[in-house]
């Protein structure tokens, strides 16, 4: 199955931590990582310099990216029938729960509000989704 990878779990990666960064080598690897827009954004948004940036931009020009065309306002319309903000969701974890439903990816995410909308099926989890 694809990932979709949030901000927190890039950052950890990128940092080196384990076990995450591990984790993402091999997904990587199996080219089986999606990449999307708004959390490149975010990435580039916290990089502390140009090597921090010119790394991040290697990752977007190597992955395969989800078209962002259309889940922008998806997300704002699935978030507003559910409240989400009120929740502490914004609309860029929204486009990135309206992009993996969209292609029936699983998302990896640190962040409880996004863990806390998604159905177990919706959640990368090592024990259920085995290499």
């Amino acid at each position: 199955m694809r990932v979709v990878v949030d901000t927190s779990i890039w950052i950890e990666f990128l940092k080196g931590l384990a076990p995450t960064a591990g984790v993402m080598r091999r997904l990587l690897e199996e080219h089986r990582v999606w990449a999307l827009e708004c959390v490149f954004g975010e990435l580039l948004q916290g990089a502390k310099n140009d090597r921090e940036r010119q790394v991040i931009m290697a990752y977007w020009e190597a992955l395969p990216k989800i078209e962002d065309r259309g889940l922008w306002l998806q997300a704002g319309i699935q978030s507003g029938k559910d409240n989400w903000p009120s929740m502490g969701l914004g609309l860029i974890d929204g486009v990135i729960i309206a992009a993996a439903r969209a292609r029936r990816a699983s998302v990896w995410t640190l962040d409880k509000k996004i863990l806390g909308i998604l159905e177990e099926d919706e959640r990368f989890n090592l024990e259920r989704d085995p290499f």
